[in-house]
């Protein structure tokens, strides 16, 4: 009669009876003999091993390396120990970056893009960009940061010089204006030629242009990078193909639409 159920070891051990007898499943723990009464009877021994199995799996270790560490010599185990703090300590900081992750949700801008791209994107209506071109921007620069991410911190670095440069700044409004004209109107090739100019006098410019697919394999991402959402307006599109053919013809490398 001596010892006590596993209904009360279990208790006594802050688990359930089922995770007892878990534990003996896996062999963590052997089952103790039974009484003359057909019961199993847990000793201190056995209520001894039921709490070290606990307190280390609740301290993260694996059940499956429980066995082996109560059964190592000190070192071993200090060692073991210390393997466990160290994964611990980087499944912390992969939960504490999803947490981030999760706050930076309640604005969209932020769950995506560093908060270096985000002021920039702010700073964009205030320079007199409407919000269409600001949200093709958005949508761009979400794309070029997941295909191109060795990429985007120096692309956000010309970005910067770009916004600096006044005149840039009123061809790219014209150029969101004319994503609303007809195709064929011969403001925009005018407009293309005034663009391509303006970049090639300017070579820390003209590497937010090529700096994204500079970096690339191939020219795929390049392409669904820079012509991102020109499907949706024409006139942008061929704006777009005007301004990298004037490039094209100057001897800048740019990708053409149907290379691979």
């Amino acid at each position: 009669m001596n010892g006590v159920t596993i209904g009360q070891a279990a208790a006594f051990v802050g688990v359930t009876v089922k995770t007892v007898r878990h534990y003996h499943k896996l062999g963590l723990a052997a089952e103790p003999e039974r009484d003359s009464s057909g019961y199993r009877r847990y000793g201190s021994a056995d209520l001894l091993r039921l709490v070290q199995i606990r307190t280390l799996a609740a301290a993260g270790v694996p059940l499956a390396e429980i066995g082996p560490l109560l059964d190592a010599d000190a070192a071993l185990f200090a060692a073991a120990l210390a393997d466990v703090e160290r994964q611990l300590t980087e499944r912390i900081e992969e939960l504490t970056a999803r947490r981030d992750t999760l706050h930076r949700l309640a604005d969209g801008d932020r769950a995506l893009l560093p908060d270096r791209a985000v002021a920039l994107l702010e700073r964009m209506p205030g320079l007199g960009f409407p919000a269409d071109e600001v949200a093709a921007t958005r949508e761009g620069w979400v794309l070029a940061k997941a295909l191109v991410p060795e990429g985007f911190d120096d692309y956000l670095t010309h970005f910067e010089h770009a916004l600096e440069d006044t005149a840039l700044v009123a061809l790219a409004r014209r150029a969101a204006e004319a994503a609303t004209w007809e195709p064929d109107d011969p403001r925009i090739a005018e407009l293309a030629t005034a663009a391509a100019e303006h970049y090639l006098a300017d070579s820390a410019l003209l590497k937010t242009v090529t700096g994204m697919q500079a970096r690339t394999e191939a020219a795929t991402r390049y392409r669904l990078i820079a012509h991102h959402g020109e499907e949706q307006t024409p006139a942008a599109a061929r704006l777009a193909a005007l301004f990298e053919a004037r490039l094209r013809a100057a001897g800048v490398h740019i990708p053409r639409p149907d290379s691979h």
